[in-house]
């Protein structure tokens, strides 16, 4: 099959990072679309081979980038067109129905309590949402919470399949010397004791919660080390700065080395507000990293001893920071309980089976025997029933991109 995976924009962050690995792994065809702001996931897609197509929009209001859209899916003769996060997916479902492609899937990566990626959940953004969802045959959810949500706000449950985002654990095992590297950039050293944070920096994420709890048991030989950029790194710097602690709190930025950032690190702390998988959680186990945590969808209903949930509470997260400070497991146990569920083969395959089996189920869609010879249906079997997901083999893998929802 051909298919064209159809995303808001390519900066780091989680659902632009689950894109990039599902390119590395499908088994089908693969071209990417961005409406806008390609970013540093573009071009590690880009250097893997997969061609990026920015329709470079400067507003939300731009028919113009619907025609260059629909030209693209029409030229591209795709079996399958796929959608990622809120504004690509109100644009591409409909265009790609109406320029004929057979298959027409959704992901939903970040559906909150109230927001939809960082956007509040207004009757506008609902209706729109709802109204291209028509278009579309099947939506994933990355969880059952995603499920959830998507039902209460209207998307008929009979349309959703819950595939959870995968994790590469071969990519992220613990590496002592980058972690020799990573420390020695940042002018940490060698035997302190660094408190780790990963990820988008915007509200949601409370890294001025981290801060606050953290800022007494801060200084030479205990440092913050936060990883990513957003809108709220001015303001995390000035909380830093109102606790005293700013020379101890380290704003590292976009690294493009999550593997690296997650080996610097001791513990591993996020207290996002909300979440809609916990992926950064994940990664941080997959390193072997104890973790202490407000929110992880994906560790619901799994027992493991290398992560902790952790209240809304000042006091109560900085006596968890300390007891963990003080005497240090650098033991780097790797849960297997945990990742079981979310090996990167078997959760790609599963995508990879959707489409193949929206396909099947409505043999009049394929399209014409002109541009391989056979029609797409007859490319493939049927697929197998969804097969539960296997752990990942310990193998060397390329480092992840550390900056990310």
């Amino acid at each position: 099959m051909k298919v064209l995976h159809v995303i808001t924009g390519l900066d780091a962050g989680g659902a632009e990072l689950q894109l990039a690995m599902l390119l590395r792994h499908t088994r089908h065809e693969s071209d990417v679309v961005t409406l806008y702001n390609p970013g540093p996931v573009a071009e590690q897609i880009r250097a893997a081979g997969t061609p990026v197509h920015d329709l470079a929009m400067r507003s939300n209001r731009e028919p113009s980038a619907l025609l260059r859209l629909g030209r693209i899916i029409r030229d591209g003769r795709y079996d399958a067109v796929h959608a990622h996060l809120y504004r690509s997916q109100v644009y591409a479902r409909p265009v790609a129905r109406l320029a004929g492609t057979p298959v027409v899937v959704t992901t939903e990566h970040s559906i909150g309590e109230t927001h939809i990626e960082r956007r509040p959940m207004t009757r506008g953004v609902r209706a729109l949402y709802l109204a291209s969802e028509h278009f579309s045959d099947a939506t994933i959810a990355v969880s059952d919470v995603v499920r959830d949500r998507l039902v209460r706000w209207g998307v008929p449950d009979r349309k959703i399949t819950v595939i959870p985002n995968a994790v590469e654990t071969a990519g992220l095992a613990f590496d002592p010397a980058a972690r020799e590297r990573a420390r020695a950039k940042f002018g940490i050293a060698p035997d302190a004791f660094v408190i780790g944070s990963l990820g988008r920096l915007d509200p949601n994420k409370r890294v001025g919660l981290t801060i606050e709890a953290a800022a007494p048991i801060l200084g030479d030989q205990c440092k913050l080390l936060v990883v990513g950029r957003g809108e709220d790194q001015r303001k995390i710097a000035e909380t830093a700065a109102r606790h005293g602690v700013a020379e101890h709190v380290i704003l590292a930025g976009y690294q493009a080395d999550t593997a690296a950032m997650m080996s610097a690190f001791d513990l591993y702390v996020a207290v996002s507000a909300q979440e809609t998988f916990g992926l950064s959680v994940l990664e941080a186990l997959a390193s072997g990293l104890p973790v202490l945590y407000t929110t992880c969808p994906a560790l619901d209903g799994i027992e493991t001893m290398r992560a902790r949930r952790v209240g809304d509470s000042v006091a109560g997260l900085r006596a968890e920071i300390r007891a963990r400070a003080e005497r240090p497991d650098r033991s780097r146990q790797v849960p297997a309980e945990v990742f079981e569920f979310y090996g990167v083969r078997s959760v790609v395959a599963r995508i990879d089976d959707l489409y193949e089996r929206v396909l099947l189920d409505h043999p009049r869609r394929a399209r014409p025997a002109d541009r391989l010879g056979r029609s797409p249906a007859a490319e493939v079997p049927r697929p197998a029933a969804e097969p539960r997901p296997v752990p990942e083999p310990r193998s060397a893998a390329e480092p992840r991109s550390a900056s990310r929802a």
